[in-house]
């Protein structure tokens, strides 16, 4: 009956660990459950905290991008409308015009106006007003206070191309200065969306790395050995049919005793 009882024993452990050698293998990963290694499952834990947060901080910072890029669109428009203002008041300069010349001239401009004030009034980026003069921030790392701030223009310093008139000689030589003025101030406010956009994306390419980094220290504590866990699963099915041998020996025995008896 020890015999028994030692070689069930030995056929349960044996049991439990094919048990756990096929998980692995199923699944890939050493550790399935605390009851394999509490100490790593905890530091797994911590690794797959890290890589979420670097996963959506990386999210948060394409759609910075996002926004930088739809605010340099809107204003790209208003520039080439500012440029052709700019133009027509050039055009409007020539002595050669008559004044009904230049009010025809006027009500392209009017037209360019009115396309420059939607744009400031109606551009939007999820649903809220982009030109707005407030400051968007945006948490582009996995901790605490590691975020980036655009400060969006709302669009005061294109006011004085709104009021130009060149429907006269003076008031066409007095727009080709506003839309000079207008030009760089545009350009400012592009140029800083640009190296917001450069920034953004530097800190996107350094959050791809640190997760590659803590997801091949991750692999390494909780993927499964392969080469190992078959090997050991081979030697493990050889104690299985030993084990399954000697219960077979202790049967016999067993009856030969109750025969005895």
């Amino acid at each position: 009956m020890k015999i028994q009882s030692q070689s069930s024993s030995i056929f349960n452990r044996i049991e439990n660990t094919s048990n756990k050698l096929n998980q692995q293998l199923a699944t890939g990963k050493r550790v399935n459950s605390a009851a394999d290694d509490a100490a790593a499952l905890q530091i797994i834990d911590r690794l797959t905290s890290q890589q979420n947060g670097y996963g959506q901080s990386i999210r948060n910072a394409y759609d910075g991008i996002s926004y930088a890029q739809t605010a340099d669109s809107a204003l790209s428009g208003v520039n080439d409308a500012v440029s052709r203002i700019r133009e027509l008041s050039i055009q409007a300069g020539s002595g050669a015009l008559t004044d009904n010349d230049r009010q025809a001239l006027q009500e392209e401009v009017s037209q360019l106006q009115t396309q420059i004030t939607e744009t400031f009034e109606n551009t939007t980026f999820g649903g809220a007003q982009l030109f707005n003069g407030e400051s968007a921030t945006f948490q582009i790392g996995p901790d605490a206070l590691t975020t980036k701030e655009l400060t969006q223009t709302d669009g005061s310093f294109a006011s004085a191309i709104l009021s130009v008139d060149i429907s006269t000689e003076a008031g066409a030589q007095a727009a080709i200065d506003v839309a000079d003025t207008v030009s760089q101030d545009l350009n400012t406010q592009r140029t800083q969306l640009g190296a917001f956009e450069n920034t953004v994306s530097s800190t996107i390419r350094n959050a791809d790395n640190q997760r590659e980094n803590i997801a091949a220290s991750q692999s390494r504590i909780q993927d499964t050995d392969y080469a190992r866990a078959v090997s050991e699963q081979t030697a493990n099915d050889i104690l299985s049919q030993a084990s399954i041998a000697l219960r077979g020996q202790a049967n016999q025995s067993a009856s030969a005793v109750l025969g005895l008896l």
